[in-house]
């Protein structure tokens, strides 16, 4: 009996050891279709609310590829400019406007002033009308460093000349407005407001005096940074950019277009880059 009995408890438990594997199994198979719901649910969801603009492997050249969008009307409530004041308004992109090695140069020159200082938060910034460079809480200006080591970066007509094109504008007409800057962006806490550049925001709400917004990258979706994707939130899903060295984005801003930098960017962009630099300030004798 006592064999019988032990014999019962094996065949007990071999059947409970049987159950709790089809149960384990049951469960791996539900785990596993949930993640996979999971996965198509996000992946899904993704697709249906995000077209690309411009995927970080294509070459947009030698024409910009545009995209015209409807005008807000609350342009009527900003002074008008003939000839300067969007007509249409849209969005741009091409990657013959600069080199990838005339690229490099302008990354190697905010990387010189960049280096000197940086902001204790996510985003550092070199401003190119006033030479104010981000260091920690605080703003340096950049030229009594570099004095008169630095020079004006040959891209600005360039950039002038294919938004006026592109918009039907007259480019004479065109000025350059602040601010203009290099900007350096990572994943390091934010300290300040300032560094929290992954908020959705709006130019000309920011800025009044924008009309035109102009973004130079000068680094690589995908291979020297992840994350970082420029997106536009318009009404009926996101459209994105996928950076990548030389790809100049240009855009005549509805005062109610939201866009945001993607979180974990790890870049450097320029924003109409090349303004004629101001000379450094002059030693007091």
């Amino acid at each position: 009996p006592s064999i019988l009995r032990s014999g019962g408890d094996a065949l007990r438990q071999g059947s409970s050891w049987r159950s709790s594997r089809w149960l384990g199994a049951l469960l791996l198979v539900a785990v596993n279709v949930c993640l996979g719901a999971t996965w198509l649910y996000v992946t899904t969801s993704d697709s249906d609310i995000t077209e690309t603009l411009a995927g970080q492997g294509e070459i947009v050249s030698p024409e910009p590829r545009v995209f015209i969008v409807k005008c807000s009307e609350d342009y009527e409530n900003y002074k008008r400019y003939t000839g300067c004041t969007p007509q249409k308004c849209g969005r741009a992109i091409i990657d013959s406007l600069v080199t990838r090695d005339e690229a490099h140069v302008l990354r190697r020159l905010a990387e010189r002033g960049l280096a000197l200082a940086g902001s204790e938060g996510g985003a550092s910034i070199l401003d190119l009308h006033s030479g104010a460079l981000s260091m920690g809480k605080q703003f340096v200006n950049i030229y009594r460093y570099f004095g008169d080591q630095i020079s004006d970066v040959d891209v600005r007509g360039r950039i002038q000349a294919v938004i006026a094109e592109t918009f039907g504008l007259d480019p004479t007409l065109m000025y350059l407005t602040k601010p203009t800057f290099f900007s350096r962006i990572n994943s390091t806490a934010a300290k300040t407001q300032h560094d929290e550049y992954w908020h959705p925001h709006i130019d000309k709400e920011t800025y009044g005096s924008f009309d035109y917004t102009s973004i130079l990258y000068l680094s690589d979706y995908g291979s020297d940074f992840t994350g970082g994707r420029f997106i536009y939130i318009d009404q009926n899903g996101n459209r994105t950019v996928e950076p990548r060295t030389g790809t100049h984005y240009f855009l005549v801003k509805k005062p109610f277009c939201t866009y945001r930098i993607w979180l974990h960017v790890l870049t450097h962009h320029v924003y109409s880059p090349s303004v004629p630099l101001p000379p450094p300030p002059r030693k007091k004798r």
